[in-house]
């Protein structure tokens, strides 16, 4: 394994036992407003910290952006880590069991290790650039679906009074006649994750940061997967628009895009 694997490993599981303890007094958690339907709790700042304190022991000279602290360290370092201590606020403020840690560290801009952690269910999932992506060391793939009409597909969309509902329910109608199913739970990082398990066969968003795609997206490529915008391209970084499937399937939903004209929202 690599190194650095191993301390964002270390990272994730420390993060989530700040998660974990604290989920037995979510009555009377600090939770701060961030904007219209979107929060911040005490744990979430408390998770980061532990991981980045955790990282930056081995790394000091490392670059490290978070979803709550913004911009650590230097920001010209060859390497920066992405880092969602609370992946699923909402969920995690209402005891709905999804949510997780969500790691990844980059190169020169290449996206090189991944981390997804589910403290609830311990379940870890890892991708290294080149190496494959596992579950619990157990090699990930993802589905053979072969089609959108066989599909199980999720979603998710900012209720915060910024999206685009109308042209969002466009897509959410097409997928809804045209798939098997479709699910949305809450946490962009596991929904990549899932994807990467073959647990769903497709997924997308729009307007995610990048803390929430980037390990989740290497997670998905390691494991088979395609990853795009809704025209298939590989903007989906910067916008923060994204498709990740089956290849099958992820072509299948850029037809769709394309049919129904709609870019971003």
């Amino acid at each position: 394994m690599h190194p650095m694997m191993n301390i964002a490993i270390r990272a994730a599981r420390a993060g989530g036992r700040v998660l974990t303890n604290h989920m037995d007094r979510l009555d009377s958690l600090k939770v701060e407003t961030k904007g219209h339907n979107d929060f911040v709790t005490e744990v979430d700042r408390l998770a980061e910290a532990e991981i980045v304190n955790t990282l930056a022991r081995s790394y000091p000279d490392h670059a490290f952006i978070c979803e709550e602290s913004g911009e650590i360290g230097n920001q010209d370092a060859e390497f920066k880590w992405y880092i969602d201590p609370l992946d699923g606020t909402k969920n995690y403020l209402h005891g709905y069991p999804s949510f997780c840690v969500s790691i990844a560290a980059a190169q020169n801009n290449r996206m090189e290790q991944a981390v997804i952690y589910n403290p609830v269910s311990q379940e870890l999932f890892t991708a290294t650039r080149g190496g494959g992506a596992t579950l619990d060391d157990k090699r990930l793939r993802v589905s053979k679906s072969n089609s959108i009409s066989s599909a199980l597909l999720s979603t998710g969309f900012a209720n915060n009074g910024t999206s685009n509902y109308r042209a969002y329910r466009r897509t959410f109608d097409a997928f809804s006649e045209g798939s098997s199913g479709i699910r949305r739970q809450g946490s962009a990082a596991l929904d990549l994750a899932y994807v990467a398990a073959g647990r769903l066969d497709g997924y997308w968003q729009f307007g995610l940061k990048k803390w929430d795609t980037a390990a989740g997206a290497l997670i998905v490529r390691e494991a088979g997967g395609l990853i795009g915008d809704m025209t298939g391209n590989e903007d989906w970084f910067e916008s923060g628009n994204i498709v990740a499937a089956s290849p099958k399937v992820f072509h299948g939903m850029i037809q769709t895009f394309g049919r129904l004209k709609i870019i971003e929202v």
